[in-house]
């Protein structure tokens, strides 16, 4: 199997998926949106999005199974798994704001070998193999060198439907405004890994994340030399709804802050 070739192949993929969602954005109505939950919206954008990368994946590797958020009922245990999220960024994109992202994930007996995240609106497409580095748009992307926090710009998440450890979360978020440069909230995900692995952000933290919100996105921060872990400083970043994403050298004083407030 040749992971560059299927990697290039995603990517293209993802782009015209992209195209789909940016022309339905200026289409989209309020009777479009359907809600899954508290505060937790999907739309006809979605669906078909990922209906259309799942015809399109399965064709490259048949009898690969899907683990996507749309399409619960076809998470499967299959050797190769497809993970993936069409629009990470939903309510971003229903209301204009034009942060939003295509992630793709491909996993391998457990492991992800395979990572793309396209963000629609700058059309940056960022992605990895197993073996090889991190691009973007085909340049070599990199981690930032920021080695404090004091000199980092962070990144988060807020917390939308599990507000069990709000005030853990606030008081964090309380901290990190004092000691760092600056807290950033994109809205996506994706959007926020991928900036971590292009040196834009020196780190970022959230929890209440599902597995197509961070695959993609945590093994490009890898690939571009950066480091993940839980909130515990374990392994369980993928399917354990919570992570920190750094440059490597911020792991142990983010990790530490963290794990402060999250004891």
């Amino acid at each position: 199997m040749n992971l560059k070739i299927i990697t290039n192949q995603v990517c293209n993929l993802a782009r015209a998926v992209g195209k789909f969602i940016q022309v339905e954005a200026h289409q989209l109505r309020s009777a479009d949106i359907e809600f899954k939950g508290i505060h937790n919206l999907v739309t006809y954008v979605d669906k078909i999005a990922e209906e259309r990368l799942i015809t399109e994946l399965a064709k490259l590797i048949p009898e690969s199974g899907f683990i996507a958020e749309e399409s619960p009922k076809l998470e499967t245990k299959a050797e190769f798994n497809w993970i993936i999220d069409p629009l990470d960024g939903t309510t971003n994109f229903i209301h204009g704001v034009p942060v939003y992202c295509i992630s793709i994930a491909l996993e391998y007996k457990s492991e992800i070998i395979l990572g793309v995240v396209y963000e629609i609106n700058r059309d940056e497409c960022f992605y990895s193999w197993k073996g090889e580095r991190a691009f973007l748009n085909n340049k070599l992307i990199h981690v930032s060198q920021s080695s404090n926090l004091d000199d980092s710009l962070l990144a988060t998440g807020f917390p939308y439907y599990d507000y069990g450890r709000l005030d853990e979360y606030l008081q964090l978020f309380k901290y990190f405004m004092q000691h760092t440069r600056g807290v950033r909230r994109l809205g996506s995900a994706a959007a926020d890994l991928a900036y971590v692995a292009c040196g834009r952000f020196d780190g970022f933290y959230e929890y209440g994340l599902q597995s197509w919100d961070v695959a993609a996105g945590s093994f490009i921060v890898a690939q571009a030399g950066g480091m993940n872990t839980d909130f515990s400083g374990n392994s369980n970043y993928i399917f354990g709804k919570e992570i920190i994403s750094t440059n490597t050298l911020l792991n142990q004083e983010l990790l530490s802050v963290i794990k402060h407030y999250f004891a």
